[in-house]
């Protein structure tokens, strides 16, 4: 059994979709605390700062992960408020954006870690469109505001990368890890 050290209802939805058998638990950790200017050092310390927070709380079989975007010029993390959700998104509107996921994995007393990224070419976001996905809240909680299976679907011009690693968690790197182990 594996333990899902994330709160993230779309983490545990691609882990139920690839029939993957855990449990969902946290430990606190204050990603808010580090103060990294570039995305890819940022989301690894963060997943590994959860990583090593839940190593103390559970002695089992955990995944910790992290997600953020950029543009290339800044890291997008999670909105604060409606306008921040709106700044965010119009720096993604018609732009090339990476996301990036940083996962660690303790199983059968290894550790694997990894960190994938996609990167999307989004067409120009439609105010209208944006305003009522602002207006939905379903922004709330997602890295750079973006869903890639929402809202940002209909924008993607170009694709580079599993989708999956844009929603929070490379799954298909997951399973070759866990049949790897057996564990699957």
């Amino acid at each position: 059994m594996l333990i899902l050290c994330s709160s993230s209802v779309t983490r545990a939805e691609l882990l139920k979709n690839a029939d993957i058998d855990f449990v969902q638990k946290n430990c606190s950790f204050d990603e808010d605390k580090l103060v990294f200017k570039d995305p890819y050092e940022f989301v690894v310390n963060a997943s590994f700062g959860k990583f090593k927070e839940c190593i103390k709380c559970f002695n089992d079989n955990i995944i910790t992960a992290d997600t953020v975007i950029s543009n290339g010029r800044n890291i997008l993390r999670k909105a604060k408020s409606r306008e921040d959700a709106r700044k965010i998104l119009l720096q993604q509107s018609g732009e090339n954006i990476k996301i990036i996921t940083s996962m660690w994995i303790k199983i059968n007393s290894k550790v694997y870690g990894r960190v994938d990224e996609t990167v999307y070419e989004f067409y120009e976001f439609d105010k209208t469109d944006l305003e009522n996905y602002l207006n939905s809240n379903e922004w709330v909680g997602k890295a750079g505001a973006c869903m890639v299976e929402g809202f940002c679907k209909k924008y993607i011009k170009n694709v580079k990368g599993y989708e999956s690693t844009a929603m929070g968690l490379c799954i298909e790197e997951l399973v070759k890890i866990l049949k790897e182990e057996r564990c699957i």
